[in-house]
């Protein structure tokens, strides 16, 4: 199987990445170390801050989203504005 972006891997990590590169690296790891469904997961990323939106499966994806990218290099505070799936959020 081929991917359009590699893996996630430590030797790419810089602490001085903000914005467009900062979000794209955050949704990376969020793929690679997750395990949690990102098709409906934004990043955007401001100077060291990052906002997650978007939608998941279960209450506890929030909480490992926001984990995940808050143990990126480069990133010092996440604003985790995650929601269950409407659809989901009674089962």
């Amino acid at each position: 199987m081929s991917t359009e972006h590699p893996i996630y891997s430590h030797r790419d990590d810089d602490p001085h990445l903000t914005d467009d590169a900062l979000a794209e690296k955050v949704m990376h790891f969020l793929r690679y170390a997750s395990m949690i469904d990102t098709s409906e997961i934004s990043v955007i990323a401001l100077g060291s801050t990052v906002v997650l939106s978007g939608n998941v499966s279960r209450e506890a994806d929030i909480a490992c989203a926001g984990e995940a990218a808050a143990s990126v290099i480069g990133v010092a505070r996440v604003e985790n504005r995650l929601a269950v799936r409407p659809s989901e959020a009674g089962e």
